[in-house]
């Protein structure tokens, strides 16, 4: 099974996730039944998903011990701010049925609103409470994070954010390094664009994997958290199945050469 990455509190978190971006709540619930009955013991979603019962729903049902199942929800852009964050909160906790979450991230900046140092500070008395056992951010870039930490003092422990070949964001690792914070990737797989990459292709076939297998692989042993998505029960399985190969040197060059500054998703200077 694959390892653990310490987070700068003293906690660690799962090194690959389940993610259930546009997985309806219904639908959400099967498959993370099916994705923790696999091994996963790490859930990632989100106010903004609409999954949040689901969710919950599979974690109780999956008959694991809630501390064993490491849970990530994130708080909404039009729910920043104190009071409308301590609101979104305890409505993330009701919804999963839980008192507490492993991980709670501001989903974006929204910079333009301006409101993301407050939120921050939020999410820093909700720590100290207990209920929110760790906080972090998510597609915040370096500027952002400069910001956060010079106001108040308080490091993120994780930022997740867009990461695939195409787009894998060294700079702001290299910032994540010297502070203390992991990264968390999500479309990992470009939202499923990748899977046909000659390169990809190539290194998956040498070692016997599938193309989401080499790039679940290219995070997980670069450091970085990652948050495969699929439906289909056979590949939540093989996602999670990356143990039993290692990306050589010439593997991790060949797929440096992939590198464009292409996103799937948006960037964070245009999300308000």
């Amino acid at each position: 099974m694959v390892t653990s990455s310490p987070l700068r509190d003293g906690r660690s978190i799962p090194a690959v996730g389940f993610g259930v971006y546009k997985v309806d709540d219904a639908e959400a619930a099967t498959a993370v039944g099916t994705a923790l009955a696999a091994g996963y013991r790490h859930v990632d979603t989100a106010e903004m998903y609409g999954n949040e019962r689901g969710v919950g729903a599979a974690v109780r049902a999956s008959g694991l011990d809630r501390d064993d199942v490491f849970v990530t929800t994130k708080v909404w852009n039009d729910h920043q701010g104190r009071d409308a964050t301590l609101r979104a909160f305890d409505a993330s906790l009701e919804r999963l049925g839980m008192d507490a979450v492993d991980l709670y991230l501001i989903h974006w900046p929204a910079a333009a609103n301006d409101r993301y140092i407050e939120t921050w500070r939020t999410l820093v008395e909700l720590h100290d409470s207990g209920r929110a056992r760790s906080i972090g951010v998510s597609n915040f870039q370096v500027p952002h994070l400069e910001r956060l930490i010079d106001e108040t003092g308080q490091v993120p422990v994780l930022n997740q954010v867009e990461r695939h070949p195409w787009l894998p964001q060294c700079e702001l690792i290299e910032f994540h390094a010297r502070h203390d914070i992991v990264t968390g990737a999500w479309s990992p797989l470009g939202r499923g664009r990748l899977v046909d990459e000659p390169v990809l292709t190539r290194i998956a076939e040498r070692h016997g994997v599938s193309v989401a297998q080499v790039l679940v692989r290219w995070n997980v042993q670069q450091g970085v958290v990652v948050l495969p998505k699929s439906v289909t029960p056979s590949r939540i399985r093989s996602n999670l199945d990356v143990d039993g190969f290692a990306l050589t040197q010439d593997d991790l060059d060949a797929i440096a050469t992939l590198e464009s500054g292409q996103r799937t998703g948006s960037h964070p200077d245009s999300v308000a």
